[in-house]
């Protein structure tokens, strides 16, 4: 386990996403879906809570379906 890229939480994870601009829209049983436009183009992250503590593959996924690196998406942590 990297230190530099800690495990993430589901509140971890939903409070990274506000900060970067995305809002909750709607959950489909465990998944929830979160969007923002981002030069003019839907950009959507679903997140699946009952996975937490997030694997470093699926923080990397939720990374790039925001359009963020994985540093920029940790940095995003309050």
């Amino acid at each position: 386990m990297s230190s530099k890229f800690p495990p993430l939480e589901c509140r971890d994870v939903k409070r990274i996403l506000k900060k970067l601009g995305f809002a909750f829209v709607v959950q489909r049983g465990s998944h929830e879906k979160w969007q923002k436009i981002v030069d003019g183009k839907l950009r959507s992250v679903t997140v699946d809570c009952p996975n937490a503590p997030f694997s470093q593959t699926l923080i990397t996924s939720m990374a790039s379906q925001a359009g963020v690196s994985k540093q920029a998406f940790y940095d995003a942590l309050p």
